[in-house]
């Protein structure tokens, strides 16, 4: 987890070390990694393989990289992360919002979304969108799985699917297809709205979507 020391990280980091899944918990500074991947072995009990590395060691170790940073800086970041990135499954948890006295909202981003310039940036790499509307505070503090769907968007099927399994760590259930990666341009900005939500009604919301029978051997 590229950003697993900020809130959404850490979060998603303690659900997949809960469920089993040897963790590597990614930071520029490696205290704050050592740190961070000390608090999920905590949370996640005897047992949790969790490590910490800094971010390029992380992610060379790893065929799956989860991307939970803020997007200031992403460019950059990305950038010098290409060479090991090369290869990989991608997965962006990265939301480009801005805030100011009226709320959270959107930012525009040249490339379509996040998920669109970590593809353009890392073009031989996989990239699938995931995770974004998953409240860091539920990941952390709630007990028992998460009751909300995870949206996955990529133009690679089998990798989305692979990152639908993902999600039955958190929610109990794979995650929902929601179309190909350049519908990140409306799954990033959706979780303004989730966090206008928050603010006015002093909760955590979530997203389910109706209608959706998951196959049980999912």
């Amino acid at each position: 987890v590229v950003g697993g020391t900020g809130p959404q990280g850490k979060g998603l980091a303690y659900r997949f070390a809960a469920a089993g899944r040897h963790v590597v918990i990614g930071s520029r500074s490696i205290e704050r990694a050592e740190e961070a991947a000390a608090e999920v072995r905590r949370r996640a009990g005897d047992g949790a393989r969790v490590s910490a590395a800094d971010n390029a060691s992380a992610a060379a170790d790893c065929p799956i990289v989860l991307l939970a940073v803020p997007y200031k800086g992403h460019r950059e970041l990305v950038s010098g992360l290409a060479p090991v990135f090369a290869g990989k499954l991608l997965v962006s948890c990265v939301n480009p919002l801005g805030f100011d006295k009226a709320g959270a909202y959107g930012l525009d981003v040249e490339e379509g979304s996040a998920a669109e310039q970590l593809r353009d940036l890392v073009p031989d790499a996989t990239v699938v969108a995931a995770f974004h509307h998953l409240s860091a505070v539920t990941l952390w503090e709630h007990e028992g799985l998460v009751q909300e769907d995870v949206l996955v968007c990529g133009d690679d099927r089998t990798a989305k699917d692979e990152v639908a399994r993902l999600a039955v760590a958190i929610t109990g259930r794979p995650g929902i297809d929601g179309g190909v990666l350049r519908v990140a341009r409306q799954l990033e900005p959706l979780t303004a709205v989730l966090i206008n939500v928050n603010k006015r009604y002093k909760t955590h919301s979530g997203l389910a979507v109706n209608g959706v029978v998951h196959d049980p051997r999912a």
